[in-house]
């Protein structure tokens, strides 16, 4: 009967299919929660901890088992899952004697769907290979906005393909969809470079916006435009809403946004990567850093610009159609719709209690300017998000696909994204980007 004897190294695999179904889940917070419930309603029996009890209550009266440390969660899981804000969260929670890595066993995989300091993950990985135990970065990109509420997300994850493959069918239940995009550090790094397109779209908007109405144009008409043309983003489309009703976006803090744009002009540092617009646009969210308190909505940085034009953007009596807005009471989204590229977004209905006015030729030029503007800024950025992903060595249709499939994705990259070659990009008109000499003042007005 000797065939039928495992050796021990399928035994140890045995053991990991064996309690793929049950999952640890570190930090119970508002990414976190909605990918607890996916897995649940999947039939996974999840062990949670969090450093706030209070934050698990929801998972836990949906059938999460609760554990008083990372440790205990841990243990017996053949995935252990950690979704933390901040590097020093990640080490902490994963490290030590009540540390995630002390429940873990051989042939289990920790999996860090934080956006973090890849040298983080790389030191905690260290330390779990020592002890038999797999790591994965899937750090997530929202693919509408708070899209994690409805498992609309994106994960690209760096680490053994071996374990990636063990892991997808986890990943897709928690999202729409994954990458796996090479070893643990460029997971972090994909995840960087499209945030940066979102976070440079958010701060040109909103500083196009406070133009417009300096000029008279009512900011629902200025947005309505945008929205409608080859300008439009996820930013524009999806969070702008909030600074019209005045919330800022109640969804995630300035804190993580600073986090982000950190760590991002740190890899560009390490890639000999200029990054001139991505620069400035760190510099701003500082400045906002530096002036809102940390746990203050992300969108604050528009507030800067706001000051700047003199101008408020808040529409009265509007309220953005989400609970992440002005209006917490909102009931969460029952309708969605697929655009043309299969990506699902919320179908919204946005009521302005104000009248629509009627536009002078200058101030419709005004819009039109502004329109090409924004185009320009798209344009320019996703440039410079090519020449991160190049230095790290990424192929440009892998870029073309996780900036498709990102919280970055605007009309821009949509229609031209494909057409990088190794050197520059070309219009579909023929015309070459030109040299950039200054940041735009969409940027820094």
């Amino acid at each position: 009967m000797k065939g039928n004897l495992l050796s021990a190294a399928e035994a140890e695999s045995a053991a990991h299919f064996r309690n793929v179904d049950r999952i640890g889940f570190i930090g119970t917070g508002s990414m976190g929660r909605p990918m607890i419930a996916k897995l649940l309603e999947a039939g996974y029996q999840v062990d949670v901890y969090d450093i706030d009890p209070a934050a698990a209550r929801d998972v836990l009266e949906k059938g999460a088992r609760w554990h008083d440390a990372p440790r205990d969660a841990a243990r017996d899981c053949g995935i252990v899952i950690t979704c933390l804000p901040l590097p020093h969260d990640v080490f902490d929670n994963m490290t030590g004697e009540q540390g995630t890595l002390a429940g873990m066993a051989p042939g289990s995989v920790w999996i860090d769907t934080s956006t973090t300091d890849y040298h983080n993950t790389i030191e905690i990985a260290r330390r779990a290979a020592a002890i038999g135990v797999d790591s994965l970065e899937a750090p997530v990109s929202n693919l509408s906005h708070m899209g994690v509420d409805f498992a609309n997300v994106s994960f690209f994850v760096g680490g053994p393909p071996g374990a990636y493959v063990r892991c997808e069918a986890v990943l897709q239940t928690m999202g729409a969809i994954s990458f796996h995009v090479g070893d643990i550090g460029q997971g972090q790094s994909v995840k960087l470079l499209t945030n940066l397109l979102f976070y440079a779209a958010a701060v040109a908007s909103g500083h196009a916006l406070c133009q417009s109405v300096q000029e008279g144009v009512p900011a629902q008409q200025a947005w309505r435009k945008f929205v409608a043309s080859s300008a439009n983003s996820v930013a524009i489309e999806q969070f702008v809403p909030f600074l019209l009703d005045g919330s800022y976006d109640r969804s995630c803090t300035l804190e993580i946004t600073v986090k982000d744009l950190g760590l991002t002009v740190q890899l560009a540092d390490e890639l000999g990567v200029g990054l001139p617009i991505g620069r400035a646009v760190e510099r701003r969210y500082s400045q906002a850093g530096r002036k809102f308190d940390r746990h203050d909505s992300h969108l604050r940085v528009v507030e800067l610009a706001e000051v700047v034009f003199g101008v408020r953007l808040q529409v009265p009596g509007y309220r953005a159609p989400s609970k992440y807005g002005a209006n917490p009471a909102h009931t969460p989204d029952q309708e969605f719709l697929t655009d043309p590229l299969g990506r699902i977004k919320p179908k919204r209905e946005h009521v302005f209690p104000l009248e629509d006015v009627p536009l002078s030729a200058i101030q419709i030029r005004l819009l039109e300017s502004l329109v090409g503007e924004l185009t320009h800024v798209n344009r320019l950025m996703l440039d410079e998000a090519f020449d991160l992903g190049r230095g790290m060595g990424l192929s440009d249709a892998l870029m073309y696909d996780v900036i498709t499939w990102s919280v970055g994705a605007s009309a821009w990259s949509d229609r031209h994204a494909q057409q990088y070659s190794n050197e520059q990009l070309v219009d579909l008109d023929s015309a070459i980007v030109p040299p950039l000499t200054t940041v735009p003042h969409l940027i820094c007005p």
